[in-house]
């Protein structure tokens, strides 16, 4: 009986109660190994405690970029498994919208709006892609108009490098004109673990709830980062670790507030192509704070010899083969 009031006692002021014998919170009614944190209320890592959460998450807006004409970009190389691009597209939307229902399952008070930008795929094409999108209701394609970004843009050595540049252009357009909260920018060659939005946002409630301050995110640990003797920060995430990092492509997450405040460098970045290409991107990371997670929750699905491809200790094969999509 005494307990049972302690417990009511604890709640009502915000404690929570681990009770190391049995294994369990019964303030949380959880066992201590299952997820004790809390969307916009808590988060909470054993051993190290409990971090309020001070910046709440409203919204997730999601655009996944989509060339199913190009293999590579900017290069002649073949991808792992050496499929049509086609292959490529539909398997990483395919594994976006899987990560997507799992996120949904667990916080429905979160809108979460799914933007497909396509970039003159054949009809064949686009109706895979429709095909795979109808599983998430809260979804819509746009087809890219290479016409709006000529005056923009400086003349290309390549058609390609023109799309790429406009495609880019127009979805940090639709991250700034229509993001309310956190915008997350995904390239259609990434496989997503079903964990991967979930991690991500949870870690971004909780980072930046201790720091004060916004951040990028970055959901594939790339190989470049191992090849280098540079120094890093380790931040713990919800259920994994995270590293600072000063280099990303361009597929990462932020919020509104840092696309409004940098939109120089993400316009800078499509007006022409750089070298790196990312430069002006990473120019931000000078002055704001970019993690990617240890192990990857994404794979950049490149060339097995590319710096910013494959993340180790990946079940390549498995995950390629799970997100199959049947015709």
């Amino acid at each position: 009986m005494i307990k049972k009031i302690f417990i009511k006692i604890a709640k009502l002021m915000g404690y929570e109660i681990i009770d190391q014998n049995n294994f369990i919170s019964p303030t949380l009614n959880k066992e201590l190994n299952e997820d004790l944190s809390t969307i916009n209320k808590q988060s909470i890592i054993l051993p190290l405690g409990e971090v309020k959460i001070t910046r709440n998450i409203k919204s997730l807006l999601i655009i996944f970029r989509t060339n199913t004409n190009i293999e590579i970009w900017d290069q002649n190389k073949k991808r792992l498994f050496e499929k049509p691009k086609i292959e490529y597209s539909t398997r990483s939307l395919n594994s976006l919208i899987k990560s997507i229902k799992f996120f949904k399952k667990k916080l429905t008070n979160i809108n979460v709006k799914l933007i497909i930008l396509d970039d003159h795929s054949s009809k064949e094409n686009i109706d895979r892609i429709k095909k795979i999108s109808k599983e998430e209701e809260n979804s819509e394609i746009v087809s890219l108009d290479h016409n709006k970004y000529k005056s923009i843009i400086k003349d290309q050595i390549s058609k390609e490098t023109f799309s790429n540049l406009a495609s880019l252009l127009n979805s940090f357009e639709i991250g700034k004109n229509h993001g309310e909260d956190l915008v997350f920018f995904v390239e259609d060659d990434y496989l997503h673990y079903e964990t991967m939005l979930e991690e991500m946002i949870f870690s971004f409630q909780r980072i930046t709830s201790q720091l004060g301050k916004d951040i990028f995110i970055c959901p594939s640990d790339y190989p470049y980062l191992y090849m280098n003797n540079e120094k890093t920060n380790i931040l713990i995430g919800n259920r994994r670790h995270w590293r600072t990092i000063d280099k990303t492509l361009c597929t990462f997450l932020t919020s509104k507030r840092l696309i409004d405040r940098y939109w120089d460098n993400l316009k800078k970045t499509c007006e022409d192509r750089h070298d790196p290409f990312e430069k002006h991107l990473n120019e931000i990371y000078q002055k704001e704070i970019c993690i990617s997670p240890i192990k990857s929750l994404s794979l950049h699905l490149t060339n097995v010899n590319s710096s910013y491809g494959l993340s180790p200790f990946i079940d390549y094969k498995n995950l390629w083969e799970e997100n199959k999509v049947l015709d």
